[in-house]
């Protein structure tokens, strides 16, 4: 898995592991890790600063750029979880292998409660989230009911990462990585 070849994408929700689980895999796998949100981090300032002196729109954009960056470069590439909603991003994915991560709400409160993560804490910009601030949980709740038919559409296989230690969910990414006929059919889930 080098520039020549598919990277493998890892997207989900915030919170589910995507950083954390993709320097592993890359580590597994001998290949170089990208992290999208990382990239615009050190392109263009924090996140938190994108979103309140440019607003999301031009976020997404530099998200856009950054994706398609990580993506020509190969490996494994971490999606920040708004990612997929740009179409560019969902079209370039197609020629990737990509892993969903799912996390059940209970098991990320504790990650994203005192987050300082815009969409946690604004009123989104994303069509059907309301307007009004509301509790990060709630918040985290209703952005994933919004996005979870984008990722189940783009996922060609789904980890859930709520159980058990990262490297056993490592692992079964890496065997399924490895596995060219792929274990799991598109789009099923694997409890790691």
């Amino acid at each position: 898995m080098s520039g020549a070849h598919p990277a493998l994408v890892l997207i989900g929700p915030m919170g589910a592991g995507k950083t954390s689980i993709g320097r592993r895999v890359a580590k597994a796998l001998q290949v170089p890790f990208y992290d999208s949100d990382i990239a615009v981090i050190r392109d263009h300032g924090p996140i938190e600063t994108i979103f309140a002196e440019h607003g999301e729109p031009q976020f997404r954009e530099w998200e856009k750029d950054a994706v398609l960056a990580g993506l020509a470069q190969g490996g494994v590439v971490a999606l920040g979880g708004g990612a997929v909603l740009h179409e560019q991003t969902r079209a370039a994915l197609a020629d990737h292998r990509v892993v969903l991560l799912t996390v059940e709400p209970r098991v990320v409160a504790g990650r994203v409660r005192d987050s300082a993560r815009p969409l946690l804490r604004a009123p989104a910009a994303e069509p059907g989230l309301p307007s009004a601030p509301t509790d990060p949980m709630t918040r985290w709740t209703e952005i994933l009911r919004a996005r979870r038919p984008v990722y189940e559409a783009v996922a060609d296989v789904t980890f859930d990462t709520s159980h058990g230690p990262l490297q056993q969910v490592t692992d079964a990414i890496v065997a399924w990585a490895r596995d060219d006929t792929t274990s799991a059919p598109p789009g099923q889930d694997t409890t790691a």
